[in-house]
């Protein structure tokens, strides 16, 4: 996992201050999917977003500490969705076992962003004399694109 990350120079920032409710998990994935599909990305790059939104605010609420926000930066070539909560323990990927019910949050994250992700100590958005931790994830705005030229039958 990515420890550090410098901050986005440039783009739009979107910050939510997240309750500790039970309805917040899908509250944050609606937030990112509504947000997500204004910008016209392709519906699987939603769809992976949106999964792994769901899966850094179910840890925040596991196993960080309040207050928890849900960011989101924009810029020309990617999208990063932040959470942070007040923890200073650094969350560490769970070993690998398939009878496990959890621990699986951060491989998926992992995989989906391939290897995008991290964690590092954080100012709060919407509490600016805190400090806690920022669990990220970062996606290409577009696919990635190859330069594959098709090849024609007889030529």
């Amino acid at each position: 996992m990515t420890t550090l990350r410098s901050a986005p120079r440039s783009g739009i920032q979107y910050v939510w201050p997240l309750r500790e409710d039970a309805r917040t998990v899908g509250h944050a994935r609606a937030i990112i999917r509504t947000e997500l599909s204004a910008l016209t990305l392709s519906a699987d790059v939603v769809d992976d977003a949106a999964l792994m939104v769901s899966e850094l605010v179910t840890n925040a609420f596991m196993y960080g500490d309040a207050p928890y926000e849900l960011m989101l930066h924009v810029d020309a070539k990617e999208i990063m969705c932040v959470v942070v909560d007040s923890s200073p323990i650094l969350p560490v990927p769970s070993p690998h076992d398939l009878g496990a019910e959890h621990g699986r949050g951060l491989r998926i994250i992992a995989r989906l962003s391939d290897g995008f992700y991290g964690c590092h100590p954080q100012r709060y958005a919407t509490h600016p004399g805190l400090v806690g931790k920022a669990t990220w994830f970062a996606l290409p705005r577009q696919g990635v694109q190859t330069n594959v030229v098709p090849i024609r039958p007889g030529t």
